[in-house]
């Protein structure tokens, strides 16, 4: 009878095939490592989640935390789902586009009252010259406007400035000289009849003109750096009233200057 073979006893220590399966974890745990050590982290997201939760986290000196009431964070991968749900129960923080979108409220806010002030000096220098009612003053966010009626500057189909506007004129440049800080627009407005039998082919040619003798003036006659002066025709494209009627087409004919305040983008 064949001598029957001694089972062989398996060799001691853990199985080779162990070894190669913990370096692959260790290599695969040093690439996540390096991942994370090379993303960034938004820290303002970071501290409203952290302020969120240190008025609901409560930690003990054994080391155990509680959510909230009774909603004990321990081990295991569900807890992750309570604390899921409680946060969304709870609302979670706001985040960065709130945050911007409260600064560009107060920005606009900010702006709007710079606008509202120079509104005020303006009308009060037009007051004390009698001229508030030949000049229109409006404000936005972005500028303060002066309006001014085209035949109180100009004759009729004409770019010059008249003789009678220079009191006017005068008047407008001092109060740009004193309270312009930011870029100022002059803008030329005409109505809608054609340019017939006039020096000017068309509108806007004519507008162009009215906008460029203005800036001229203001250029001979103050202090401000060219630079940010802008000058524009509008032609007839930009009506304030209807031209169907002669009143109307009076107030389109006009010339507008806009004066940014300082925190404009213009």
């Amino acid at each position: 009878m064949a001598k029957q073979r001694k089972a062989e006893e398996p060799a001691p220590g853990s199985p080779a095939w162990m070894a190669t399966f913990s370096d692959l974890m260790n290599l695969l745990l040093c690439f996540f490592v390096l991942l994370f050590s090379m993303s960034t982290v938004d820290a303002q997201k970071f501290e409203l989640v952290a302020a969120s939760f240190s008025d609901t986290f409560s930690i003990f000196s054994n080391g155990g935390q509680a959510v909230g009431e009774g909603m004990l964070i321990s081990n295991g991968v569900s807890q992750l789902n309570e604390l899921d749900d409680y946060l969304h129960s709870v609302g979670r923080p706001n985040d960065t586009d709130q945050t911007i979108t409260d600064a560009l409220d107060e920005l606009e806010a900010q702006k709007l009252a710079e606008s509202e002030a120079l509104a005020e000096k303006v009308e009060e220098a037009l007051a004390e010259s009698g001229l508030d009612d030949e000049i229109g003053v409006t404000f936005n966010s972005q500028y303060v406007q002066l309006t001014l009626n085209g035949s109180l500057l100009f004759d009729s189909g004409e770019a010059q400035l008249k003789e009678e506007s220079m009191t006017v004129m005068s008047q407008i440049a001092k109060i740009l000289d004193r309270y312009a800080e930011g870029i100022i627009e002059v803008e030329g407005h005409t109505d809608n009849v054609p340019m017939n039998g006039f020096k000017y082919s068309n509108n806007e040619e004519l507008s162009s003109a009215r906008a460029i003798s203005v800036f001229h003036y203001l250029m001979e006659n103050t202090t401000i750096d060219p630079a940010r002066v802008k000058y524009s025709g509008r032609g007839e494209y930009v009506p304030i009233a209807d031209n169907s009627t002669p009143e109307g087409r009076a107030l389109n004919r006009r010339v507008e200057i806009k004066i940014y305040n300082t925190l404009s983008s213009y």
